[in-house]
Order: structure tokens, then sequence, then C-alpha cells
């Protein structure tokens, strides 16, 4: 029996297009994964990437910060690590924000090896899609076999659609 781990990365607080969140876009798109690996027989453990400095609650605020980041070519740290040998399936998630990963995720993929594999890349968007991070991310994954991803938008994952999807999409993984 394999056994899959799910790495995410999510923001709460103000969201675009959602408003006021208790549980970001991301972390209930993982949750959905977690649910349906544990239905399927499939053990599965979690990790999420937390920065070691939040991001600011205010939308525009988060805004300005995750665009310095980028514009610096930043790599925030994250509280915490995961061993990721114990792992058959790699399940890794993230919000797009403005057309890129956030830069803690680089930080995150930068740091480990995932020789051996299967790497199964999902974000949330707001219009994007996946904006061709799932290639950039899979190419960072170094020896990972990368799997097909998806990318749901935001305010789809907080709804039972968004949830019929990941289940569908889980099904035609190899996990």
């Amino acid at each position: 029996m394999s056994k899959a781990l799910v790495i995410f990365f999510s923001r709460a607080d103000e969201n675009y297009n959602v408003g006021q969140v208790e549980v970001g876009n991301t972390e209930i798109f993982a949750n959905n994964i977690v649910e349906k690996l544990k239905a399927d027989g499939v053990e599965v453990d979690t990790f999420k990437i937390v920065p070691q400095n939040p991001y600011p609650a205010g939308y525009d605020d988060c805004v300005a910060q995750a665009t310095s980041e980028r514009q610096m070519d930043e790599r925030p740290e994250y509280v915490g690590d995961v061993d990721l040998a114990p792992y058959d399936t790699i399940f890794f998630g993230y919000p797009i924000w403005w057309g890129d990963m956030p830069m803690i995720v680089y930080n995150f993929l930068e740091k480990h090896v995932f020789t051996g594999k299967n790497f199964v890349p999902f974000c949330t968007h707001e219009g994007s899609g996946e904006s061709g991070t799932f290639a950039t991310a899979g190419g960072l994954a170094v020896g990972a076999n990368v799997e097909a991803g998806l990318a749901i938008q935001g305010k789809l994952a907080r709804q039972e659609g968004g949830k019929k999807q990941v289940n569908y999409w889980i099904d035609q993984t190899r996990v």
C-alpha cells in the first residue's frame, strides 16, 4: 500500500474574491485530498508550510509584501520541516499569487529532493488557472515523477463542486 503526503501553503484572512476567511482556499483543497485518499484506504499525512513571519491579514498589505518578495527574489522562511523519505506520493499545493507560486513555495521546493516520488501539484486561483506553475514546480521537484495537476478556482474549492473535481482527479492519479 502506498503512503502519501499532502504538503501545502495556504493563507486565510482577507482573500481575493472570497473575502475574510478562517481557512484558506488551498487548505480546503488539501483537506479534500486527504479525505478522499483516506476513504480510498491510502495512508496519508500532511505538512502545512507556515511562514516564520506571517503574511499581513489585509489583502492589499499582503499584495505589497508578496510583490516585494517577488521583486527581490526572496525566499521567506517557514516553520519546521518534513522528511519526504517515507512517502511514495507527494501532493503539493499552493495558491496562485499574481500569475506565479508564492516565494515561500519556491523556498520549500528548492530545499528538498523528490527522487523517486510521485509528485502531484495542485493549486487554487481566481481566474488565471495554474499559470504554468505545474511545469515550474515539477522542474523544481528534483528527481520526481510528475503527475497531472489540478487547478481549481478558490471560491469553487469552498463548494461541493470543487470537492467532486478533487475526487474525480484523484481517481485518475497514480497513488
